[in-house]
């Protein structure tokens, strides 16, 4: 692997680190916007950011934007509409476990992307890396799984994280796909592009949505419009990185890698939601640490 491809580490484990920041903002705003309101918070706010990134990426590499034709289209779209209900899926599991499991509950993925992606983008999965990948989950299912408490009600926060999990595999496959189909020489104008058209197809929705369903909501999101803003910002700069990260590697080497986002959003529970980490919590984080560790050797 040359130095360039190597960029998708540190792009990855940035990404990681501001969906991180993301997501808990997001997780405070749920109580004042509901579900659907933080979800739109997200992409609404972010927007002007990616535009922002657009702009700089276009002046810095001195690359005139691409043209997408048509098969860009239903990559694109697949990944924006499978990223909204992601989001909505996990902010529905937060609202019933701690930040941290739920961070854990959707890392299950990277299984979703490696088949996706080996699928429908003909991404090459080696021995060395399925076992990182498995090794990682295992770690993430630890973490997460409470036998004593196996009942009815704590079933729905398991399958809104894991189906969380699957749809940003289905994202990440769609928007890999969408990068690709421009053949774009410069990897920055493609990703940003793609993530760029992606968020505004992600607002219309959104915004269409609750002007007919919820217009309270969208008063709410103007009232509490800083941390909106925070959120969006985050939001922008994690996905920016994780679409450059997109256009270098497979979706599975990337979202096998996001993992190190467990480890983010424990540092997040101890300081910002005073939750404790149990010993199982502990020995699932060492056991995705590991998967980490041989997914980076693998390469």
């Amino acid at each position: 692997m040359n130095d360039t491809n190597w960029l998708w580490v540190l792009f990855t484990v940035l990404a990681a680190a501001a969906q991180t920041a993301r997501n808990a903002m997001q997780r405070e705003l749920t109580g004042s916007l509901g579900t659907v309101g933080a979800t739109h918070v997200r992409f609404l706010f972010g927007f002007p950011f990616v535009l922002v990134f657009l702009a700089a990426a276009s002046v810095a590499t001195g690359v005139a934007l691409p043209r997408p034709d048509f098969i860009f289209w239903p990559w694109v779209l697949v990944g924006a509409l499978a990223q909204i209900f992601a989001t909505a899926t996990m902010l529905a599991a937060m609202g019933e476990r701690s930040f941290v499991v739920t961070i854990a509950y959707t890392k299950t993925e990277p299984l979703h992307v490696a088949v996706f992606g080996l699928v429908f983008l003909g991404d090459r999965v080696t021995l060395p890396m399925s076992i990182a990948i498995v090794v990682a989950t295992a770690g993430v299912m630890t973490m997460s799984w409470k036998p004593r408490t196996a009942s009815a009600r704590s079933w729905r926060p398991i399958a809104l994280g894991i189906g969380s999990g699957a749809l940003v595999g289905v994202s990440a496959v769609g928007f890999r796909g969408a990068i690709l189909s421009l053949g774009e020489p410069s990897f920055v104008i493609g990703a940003t592009l793609t993530l760029a058209l992606g968020i505004v197809i992600q607002s219309l929705l959104l915004l269409v949505y609750l002007a007919a369903r919820d217009r309270p909501v969208l008063a709410a999101i103007a009232r509490a419009w800083r941390q909106s803003l925070f959120a969006g910002c985050m939001g922008a700069i994690a996905s920016e990185f994780w679409f450059l990260a997109f256009a270098l590697t497979s979706a599975a080497n990337v979202r096998t890698l996001a993992l190190v986002e467990v480890l983010f959003a424990q540092f997040a529970t101890a300081i910002v939601f005073k939750q404790g980490t149990s010993a199982r919590e502990a020995s699932g984080l060492a056991l995705v640490i590991a998967g980490v560790v041989l997914l980076l050797w693998a390469q």
